[in-house]
């Protein structure tokens, strides 16, 4: 069995986990033993705007791609002004149908291939056929530009109509055609909103970011759980060094995917056997003595994911106290939404599950998780196609999705493989606030990866770590 530590350069550092094991203490009174002092770091929940106040389904979604536009208007606009000095800023009403403009409006993505609940009746075979796909992208998909007064077809080789979703609100430059499309030259967009400055934390202390721990699953493997609760548990022994990175952990986050499926919750147990109600409530059980071992070693942010029992639409509202009753005693142990706005000793984090992440992959070409979560950045939203193919809250009068200020670290969980990127921008002439950077971080599910990420909050440097319970022959 092996642990293996890796930076972000360089190959990973691999140690025997025989190395780890600590011999029991004995009676010598000369040879003391060195006790692990967890780091501790101050802690902000800025998750207000994730929690519901009321919950009222009667409303259209259009209101709230309508108050999306009215509040990324204006910083769109002025993108557009700075990339592209001289060109007039116009509404869809007003292009003319000669010269070069700027229109700024919601994308929308007409894609032949999307799923609709209309597919179940088709009865085109062939179309059929592409509803198993994972992706749902192809080179025929057309781009359309709306604001508040009209709808303008796009059309042009520079449009890069597989790099963009429904939902964000852009800025295009062109002129429009005889046939009444827009050709596009160039597309922009809000870009990276304003960043407080990085705190100076002196010294290093890492957050630990841990997604798809799957528990239930009977392909996941306990023994590899069980080490990682041991690794930040600091009940791992080693080295000097191993220790002290154990040490400076002063905060995990469980990124979604705590069960691998809740859907034995859901089904009705009033005729189920004793046996039946047992399975079903098994994994979640053991999900919470789990999280009860780890909440009393390190303090413990566990928010809910596509699997796990909690609402289905986005932001999902924390796990219920009551399916946590052993970990919940804990006052360590802190139950967020998904999306989680928080930040440790200053470093600001935003994160999700994942199903953000993911969507975005599926209606876009963009093949790295890690340049999806730039493009969020960019696009100034956290999830720019809910509400058209991820379900989210009908929102009315806000957008909690909006991106009013820059993290220093944005995460996803739930993602295949680990990747990270550092997302550089802003600081051009004409903008306001400096040059601002972002650690962004595609966390993989542990179940099948058996990987977690220490993030520094010093340096913002990425340390995945990586778990084999594989017997060594």
């Amino acid at each position: 069995m092996e642990v293996e530590v890796a930076g972000v350069e360089g190959p990973p550092l691999k140690a025997s986990f025989d190395e780890l094991l600590a011999a029991p203490p004995g009676d010598d009174a000369a040879a003391p033993t060195a006790t692990l002092v967890r780091a501790s770091a101050a802690y902000e929940s800025r998750d207000d705007r994730f929690l519901l106040k009321s919950k009222d389904y009667d409303r259209q979604y259009a209101q709230l791609y309508y108050y999306r536009l009215q509040q990324m208007r204006g910083a769109v606009e002025a993108a557009a002004r700075r990339a592209w000095p001289g060109v007039p800023v116009v509404r869809i009403l007003s292009v003319p149908e000669e010269g070069e403009v700027a229109v700024v409006g919601t994308l929308y993505k007409e894609m032949k291939l999307k799923p609709s609940i209309l597919d179940e009746y088709v009865k085109d075979r062939a179309l059929s056929a592409q509803l198993g796909r994972a992706r749902f992208t192809q080179p025929e998909d057309r781009l359309v530009l709306e604001d508040e007064g009209a709808r303008l077809t796009l059309c042009g080789d520079a449009l890069p109509v597989g790099q963009c979703v429904t939902g964000v609100v852009a800025a295009v430059r062109g002129r429009v055609q005889p046939n009444g499309d827009f050709e596009v030259a160039e597309v922009t967009s809000a870009g990276l909103p304003p960043q407080p400055p990085l705190p100076a934390v002196g010294e290093d202390k890492y957050v630990a970011l841990v997604s798809g721990l799957g528990v239930g699953d009977g392909e996941s493997s306990p023994l590899r759980l069980q080490l990682l609760l041991d690794y930040l548990g600091g009940l791992l022994a080693g080295d000097a060094e191993r220790q002290g990175v154990v040490g400076r952990i002063a905060r995990v986050v469980v990124a979604g995917g705590l069960l691998k499926s809740s859907s034995a919750l859901s089904q009705p147990t009033a005729y189920a056997s004793v046996r039946q109600q047992a399975a079903a409530v098994g994994p979640i059980r053991d999900a919470d003595m789990s999280l009860a071992e780890l909440a009393a070693a390190v303090p413990v942010d566990v928010m809910p994911g596509a699997g796990d029992p909690a609402n289905y639409t986005l932001p999902q509202q924390p796990l219920h106290r009551c399916l946590l009753p052993g970990a919940a005693a804990y006052s360590s142990l802190n139950r967020v939404p998904n999306p989680h706005d928080f930040s440790v000793d200053g470093v600001a984090f935003l994160g999700t599950a994942g199903q953000n992440v993911d969507d975005v992959f599926r209606y876009s070409d963009i093949e790295d998780r890690a340049a999806i979560l730039g493009a969020l950045l960019r696009w100034r939203h956290l999830a720019p196609t809910a509400p058209d193919t991820l379900a989210a809250y009908p929102y009315f009068d806000s957008d909690p999705f909006i991106l009013d200020a820059c993290p220093h670290v944005l995460f996803a969980g739930g993602q295949p493989a680990f990747e990270t990127a550092l997302v550089e921008g802003g600081g051009g002439p004409g903008e306001q606030g400096g040059k601002r950077a972002v650690r962004v971080v595609a966390v993989p599910n542990f179940c099948t990866t058996g990987c977690v990420v220490l993030v520094n909050l010093a340096t913002l440097a990425c340390h995945p770590v990586y778990f084999d319970a594989e017997l060594q022959g």
